[in-house]
């Protein structure tokens, strides 16, 4: 019984040990190109598809969180650091929200579902093969007329700006709500040049996911150093999304002007 007992624990211990290095793997992939190069991505779309009640939001929502928690870790905002983000979506009431990172449309669908009446979201994602999923899922939940996913980044030197502006109506003080959860190293970049382009107003709020893991120290840094000048800011302590060990934080930044 005993050696059976040690054997087993070393089957657990180096089953661990191969799904992190699996993980650290996934993850340098993820850098370079938006998934994880397993086809989990794929998969969560078919599961949903699948599984989720067609034209039912929350439906989607509940088994994306399902598949993220049971079959593959998926890196949207999930279910905890969601409800903040419900918070927000609702006190902004965006007629014209913007995300930055849609990876497979969960938080598409979050926002999608609480905005007003004539209320739309445009998603940027930098993958191709991210946005088609997202749209897929988009779709299934009945938030095809409002939520549009758009392939580009705001840093490409003014192409995906000028795509917003002529095909998507953004232009001076339109933007309400700004959510931001994709490359970290450019959420501040990002955002002053959304900034720059005059498409945000007094009570625009910006949410930024992820500001503690993996980590965005220099938009922490700015948003703390303009509190009660051009933003006021409320840090949520929070956790990385689907486990309850690891904390993590949430900048919700309302704009002052």
């Amino acid at each position: 019984m005993g050696g059976k007992g040690i054997g087993a624990g070393v089957r657990e211990r180096g089953g661990r040990a191969l799904s992190m290095a699996r993980m650290a793997l996934g993850l340098r992939r993820f850098g370079r190109t938006g998934q994880f190069g397993d086809g989990r991505e794929a998969a969560a779309r078919d599961f949903v598809l699948a599984n989720a009640i067609a034209g039912d939001p929350e439906s989607v929502l509940t088994t994306v969180d399902e598949f993220a928690r049971k079959r593959d870790m998926l890196v949207n905002v999930g279910d905890e650091k969601g409800l903040l983000l419900d918070a927000a979506v609702t006190k902004a009431a965006p007629k014209l929200a913007l995300e930055l990172g849609t990876y497979c449309g969960y938080s598409a669908v979050r926002i999608g579902r609480l905005l007003p009446a004539g209320g739309r979201l445009v998603s940027v994602e930098f993958s191709a093969a991210n946005a088609e999923v997202a749209r897929a899922i988009i779709a299934h939940s009945g938030l095809a007329d409002r939520v549009s996913v758009v392939v580009g980044t705001i840093g490409d030197g003014g192409e995906t700006m000028h795509r917003l502006t002529g095909d998507h109506g953004f232009d001076s003080g339109t933007v309400d709500l700004i959510f931001l959860d994709h490359a970290k190293e450019a959420y501040l970049a990002d955002l002053r040049s959304i900034m720059a382009a005059g498409w945000i107003h007094p009570g625009t709020i910006a949410v930024a996911d992820n500001v503690k893991v993996p980590g965005v120290p220099d938009y922490l840094a700015y948003m703390r150093a303009e509190q009660g000048k051009s933003w006021r800011t409320v840090e949520h302590d929070t956790h990385v999304e689907y486990q309850s060990m690891l904390k993590d934080l949430v900048l919700e930044s309302e704009y002052l002007g």
